[in-house]
């Protein structure tokens, strides 16, 4: 079938629907089909994203060779049995259109982000060798807290992770330290500025001050991160201890100088972080439409920025810095290939919640609001969590973002414990599964690259439920009533 206007005109039944979508897509005619209406749609659209979240959990720990070998394609099947059948009933052009706008408006710019932080820290190596203690896997954990916020919970968790990992890897027990390094580092400690997790910077864009997230979540971050570390210690103390914790020879013995490999790198770090900035800062007029999405000059410059950062760093890291780091692309691959899936199947999943009352969530959009009409922080704070502990957490804030007005005046000064209850909700909780933030998922990753045997998805979530929901409800009933 040829892609032009005869051909568009005489396509009928559902294959040829789709050879006319496939046209459509080239010629950058999905502009052209209206916004997914939500509140249109029924439940069972939610299946397949439900259905990958359940591959993610589940094979891993019943098929977990042929889950190593494949992950990428059930990503994919699950990815077409959302894309093939909403072809059928809503038309090619509308499947174009959201695989273009999943692609383009939201994926692209997420994968090139992380790709570069995940990069430029992977090129840094931190010389020497520190004793895995209690105290000082305490302290370690502490400044990548702090790192967190300024460098973004991905980059602060590549550098930090090998380091952690290496300094304990003379112990028997090793679990706990990554389960904790995804709550503090992955996760809380990327609450206090819009740099620190990819919802706080949709914020931003939205026009949330920079500053108004120190201003409003430090006395919630100062509790949970330090209620953590204090858990932390107690726990590895006991560790240490009591469990015949040091094997007789340490694979990496322990030295008292510390420097850094691949320094330059941090210079790239910088620029990241100025790229970043310069796309939120920066107003432009000038918009390109990609296939149907604007895309705008600040936004291009830095993704542009990004990739040229990435070339960069693989071009001036000594390849010894690589191989003494344990460098390896497959986290990235991993991360890479399920958030595609994710970002393509959650697709009608928002649209379903942006829907409000008229749409099949409406149950969860009525829940966060009191009887007189006022929004209930506390019950933002858990449906925003809830959902980002599964959902990716940047359009689950916005969805609450918007459900509580959308207008970043009101939310900053009289809604602003509203505001604050759906920025906690969004960070925090995406520590309660593994695929509640993309840098869990990486932590993960090179912690079984590197033999550690971590917990399946349910187990990770054991830990999570038994350590962090007691004290979200803590914060609840003192900040968010």
């Amino acid at each position: 079938m040829r892609c032009g206007v005869t051909g568009l005109t005489r396509a009928r039944g559902p294959v040829a629907r789709l050879a006319t979508g496939a046209c459509l897509l080239l010629a950058g005619v999905p502009s052209l089909a209206a916004e997914l209406d939500g509140g249109q749609l029924h439940a069972a659209w939610g299946l397949p994203f439900a259905g990958l979240l359940l591959s993610i959990a589940l094979m891993p720990l019943v098929v977990p060779l042929f889950w190593h070998h494949h992950f990428g394609k059930v990503a994919l099947a699950w990815s077409l049995a959302f894309l093939l059948p909403f072809a059928i009933a809503f038309g090619p052009a509308a499947a174009g259109a959201s695989l273009a706008h999943a692609a383009i408006a939201e994926y692209l710019p997420f994968i090139i982000l992380l790709t570069a932080l995940f990069t430029v820290a992977g090129g840094i190596y931190i010389r020497g060798n520190l004793h895995g203690a209690p105290g000082m896997n305490t302290a370690l954990l502490a400044i990548g807290a702090v790192l967190a916020s300024f460098m973004g919970t991905t980059g602060a968790s590549m550098l930090m992770i090998r380091p952690m990992i290496r300094a304990n890897d003379n112990r028997r027990h090793k679990v706990h330290l990554v389960v904790f390094f995804i709550f503090i580092v992955s996760n809380a400690g990327g609450s206090l500025t819009p740099l620190g997790d990819p919802p706080l910077f949709l914020g931003f864009l939205k026009g949330v001050d920079f500053f108004w997230t120190i201003q409003h979540l430090f006395p919630e971050t100062l509790f949970l991160i330090g209620s953590l570390l204090l858990l932390f210690y107690a726990l590895d103390w006991w560790f240490y201890h009591h469990k015949e914790e040091v094997l007789p020879v340490d694979p990496t013995p322990d030295t008292p100088a510390i420097g850094f490999d691949g320094a330059a790198n941090f210079w790239l770090l910088g620029a990241i972080i100025g790229l970043v900035l310069m796309s939120g800062f920066w107003k432009s007029d000038v918009v390109f439409q990609i296939l149907g999405n604007p895309v705008t000059l600040p936004g291009l410059l830095r993704d542009l920025g990004l990739i040229v950062i990435t070339f960069i760093s693989l071009r001036l890291t000594p390849a010894q810095v690589h191989e003494d780091n344990q460098f390896s692309w497959a986290p990235m691959q991993e991360v890479a290939k399920l958030f595609a899936g994710i970002f393509l199947t959650i697709v009608p999943v928002i649209a379903m919640l942006k829907a409000g009352l008229a749409g099949p969530f409406a149950a969860v959009v009525a829940a966060v609001t009191r009887p007189d009409g006022i929004p209930d922080p506390a019950m933002y704070f858990w449906a925003t969590g809830a959902l980002s502990s599964f959902l990716d957490n940047a359009p689950t804030y916005l969805v609450f973002f918007n459900t509580a007005g959308g207008d970043p005046a009101t939310l900053m000064g009289p809604l602003a414990s509203t505001l604050a209850a759906i920025s906690a909700g969004a960070v925090f909780m995406g520590a309660n599964s593994y695929i509640g933030n993309a840098p869990n998922m990486m932590v993960k990753a090179i912690a079984e690259d590197r033999g550690i045997r971590m917990p399946s998805f349910f187990g990770y979530m054991a830990w999570s439920a038994g350590i962090l929901i007691p004290l979200f409800l803590l914060m609840t009933l003192i900040w968010f009533r």
